[in-house]
């Protein structure tokens, strides 16, 4: 039976869990960068983090193996992995002089005699204490500080897909997103602009997709003078939101569009028109149809409408459809991969002069200048046929076609 000498003064165990997961105490350190198994480490993170309370057999199962396990061999094979993990925090146990993993009738637990510590609990702390009344604009700056610098990443990032670490994960980092935005407002407000840059610039290495993040960042750099920079950020953002989301800005987003346009205005003038078409990167014409976020898709709208009208000429709007053989919006993973694979054969199936836009997650919306209707309609078949030879996948494409004429629209065809 294992032994413990009892220190004259306990180490306590500090925990880390935002970003990487940790145990240590004094200079004996456990974290996840060791090659342990998936299970072993699932399990002593839910120990740790349920450190209140013992665990019976049964949740660990359920935890580990799923509903439906069970039987000796699921049982055996926990005991196992329970021994396993003993021998992997035995130097931990050493250097605290106690056992930390105890066994109660069927359950376990993490010994509470243990001086344990960890950065959730007292980012859970700061965030209770924000909520009281009468703190200063100080106080409240120093508290958000602190828990925006304990956050150093998602709670147990290597195991954000288990299930329970999923729920304390998005738990978190939206605590997380609140705090930094709340503390941009505050650091803007007070016209402390720089630091708002240099928030935001940490929060983004996080999260580049935090929305209101990138807000606060291009008003700061707006509001120091750097247009130009203020611009490109825009347009990372943007760009990051559609590729990563397949989301379009949202109003606030797109309200500082306007802004940047405005402030464009009051630039120095240029006379160089050979510099504006460097800007523009004419050359760069591409293959295949031209894709876009929707925003730009409704601006090239209005101008092939325009040159409709004037010309005489049709042009049409399709609309593309991604369902399961079911009808419905298949699962998030699957529609995102196929929803690339469609693209992929709608860039090579298009001419230049079409253009593209994922106007939801599970449909592309298309705009076919000068082509009659059955044009389009041979188009867009052909494009069905060439995904479904070219993926083999069960899932199904359905495409709408309207004719756009200087006359009233009519719907002409559905497939």
């Amino acid at each position: 039976m294992e032994t413990f000498t009892e220190p004259a003064l306990r180490e306590p165990i500090h925990i880390t869990f935002f970003g990487e997961f940790s145990l240590c105490a004094g200079k004996i350190r456990i974290d996840d960068s060791l090659n342990r198994s998936r299970k072993m480490w699932n399990m002593l993170a839910y120990l740790v983090s349920h450190r209140e309370r013992a665990i019976p057999q049964r949740e660990f199962v359920t935890m580990l193996w799923g509903e439906s396990a069970g039987g000796r061999d699921t049982a055996n094979a926990l005991k196992t992995l329970l021994y396993r993990i003993r021998g992997f925090i035995e130097p931990l146990e050493q250097k605290v002089g106690l056992p930390l993993i105890l066994s109660q009738r069927g359950a376990y637990r993490w010994n509470d005699k243990a001086a344990c510590e960890s950065d959730a609990d007292r980012f859970e702390a700061i965030c209770g204490q924000l909520q009281a009344e009468g703190l200063s604009d100080g106080e409240y700056e120093a508290l958000c500080r602190e828990a925006i610098g304990l956050y150093r990443g998602r709670f147990f990032a290597k195991l954000d897909k288990v299930p329970w670490i999923s729920v304390l994960s998005a738990h978190y980092h939206g605590l997380y997103l609140d705090l930094a935005d709340r503390l941009a407002g505050l650091l803007t407000v007070q016209g402390r602009f720089g630091e708002v840059t240099e928030l935001c610039g940490r929060v983004l290495a996080i999260d580049p997709c935090d929305e209101r993040i990138h807000c606060h960042c291009i008003r700061a750099l707006l509001s120091q003078g750097a247009y130009d920079e203020a611009r490109r950020h825009y347009e990372k953002a943007t760009d990051l939101l559609y590729r990563h989301l397949r989301a379009r800005p949202s109003e606030a987003l797109r309200a500082l569009s306007d802004e940047l346009m405005k402030v464009g205005l009051n630039r120095e003038l240029e006379t160089d028109l050979w510099k504006i078409r460097d800007e523009l990167g004419g050359n760069e014409a591409g293959e295949g149809a031209f894709v876009c976020d929707y925003g730009f898709f409704k601006e090239a709208y209005r101008l092939e409408l325009r040159r409709s009208t004037r010309s005489g000429r049709t042009m049409m709007l399709g609309l593309l459809t991604v369902t399961d053989p079911s009808g419905n919006v298949p699962e998030l993973e699957v529609l995102n991969r196929a929803m690339d694979q469609l693209l992929s054969v709608l860039q090579g199936s298009l001419r230049r002069g079409d253009v593209v836009s994922r106007y939801n997650g599970a449909q592309y919306v298309l705009l076919l200048p000068t082509r009659g209707y059955e044009a389009g309609e041979r188009v867009l078949r052909r494009t069905v046929g060439l995904f479904c030879r070219r993926y083999r996948t069960p899932l199904q494409i359905h495409y709408k076609l309207q004719v756009l004429e200087p006359t009233p629209d009519k719907v002409r065809a559905d497939g």
